[in-house]
């Protein structure tokens, strides 16, 4: 019998957190969603895997062996998987990075001229990754490194190297009336409404409404968006505003968005992410040092 791994990744969140609700924030998925997989992955091994109750969902005796094994057959698989997408991209000659909005900033550029001096035959490919789910091609493997924002979704994961830090501002409607005032305290939004990355992100989405300094105030959400282009328009639509790296006035200028300071938030640091269990990978060594040296 074969079984889908994404079915027994789905198994394991759920015994690993005991509640569907956690599992399914962790997955980026519908707690409807996961049930139904959870339930397809029973028929298919013919077994009850959980007891069900309000309190969380336990571990049955069968649930309890597969528990037992799952974690290596998923890491086996993982090693398998990544093995196979470094020799294709060693065989290409082409190291695929990942990054969210503006990447690494004006470094993006300087870090691939370094890494080409090393490796001139290489070529250095860019894929963006959603809001939604920021890690989805590292841990996948469709990518091998990414430029990240701090913090992201199981960010102890990945080895960090901090490339760059930058204060964080507010992006608003042009004609909004805060936007006035050249610069702006954090206490003088906690009323108006916010453009949020989708829940399931976490500390990401904690960290761009700056959930932590508000007091125990609730944020409004005018919109929750996984993209810039859908981020942007949501702005100037005017269904809220965003706390956004002082970059963004650089790469997202707009006539219909301004851009102002904002006094006292922790800054924004961007870092080069990959994963802990990454198999040996020359070109994406020279990458990484490559991204060190050009750090701040």
């Amino acid at each position: 019998m074969d079984v889908d791994t994404r079915l027994l990744r789905y198994f394991n969140a759920v015994a690993e957190e005991g509640n569907l609700t956690r599992a399914a924030a962790r997955l980026y998925i519908s707690q409807p969603a996961l049930t139904k997989q959870i339930r397809q992955l029973e028929e298919q091994l013919g077994a009850v895997l959980f007891k069900r109750s309000r309190s969380g969902m336990a571990l049955t005796e069968p649930g309890e062996a597969l528990a037992e094994a799952v974690g290596g057959v998923l890491e086996a698989w993982d090693r398998a998987e990544r093995s196979v997408k470094a020799a294709e991209a060693s065989a290409s000659k082409v190291l695929r990075i990942g990054f969210l909005a503006s990447a690494a900033n004006e470094k993006t550029q300087d870090i691939i001229a370094v890494f080409k001096r090393r490796r001139p035959d290489w070529r250095v490919e860019l894929r963006q990754a959603s809001w939604g789910d920021p890690i989805e091609g590292l841990v996948s493997g469709e990518v091998e490194a990414a430029f990240m924002r701090l913090p992201f979704p199981n960010q102890e994961d990945f080895h960090l190297a901090i490339l760059l830090t930058e204060p964080r501002c507010v992006a608003m409607a042009a004609n909004h009336p805060l936007a006035q005032r050249e610069s702006l305290r954090f206490e003088e939004l906690l009323d108006e409404p916010f453009i949020a990355a989708p829940a399931a992100t976490g500390a990401f989405r904690d960290h761009w409404i700056e959930a932590e300094a508000r007091g125990g105030r609730p944020v409004r959400i005018g919109a929750v968006t996984e993209h810039p282009d859908d981020w942007l328009a949501a702005i100037a639509n005017g269904d809220g505003i965003a706390l956004a790296p002082e970059s963004a006035a650089r790469y997202y200028a707009r006539p219909d968005i301004a851009y102002r300071d904002v006094g006292g938030l922790s800054p924004s640091e961007v870092a080069l992410a990959w994963p802990k269990a990454s198999p040996a990978n020359g070109p994406l060594d020279d990458f990484i040092t490559a991204a060190i040296e050009l750090a701040d």
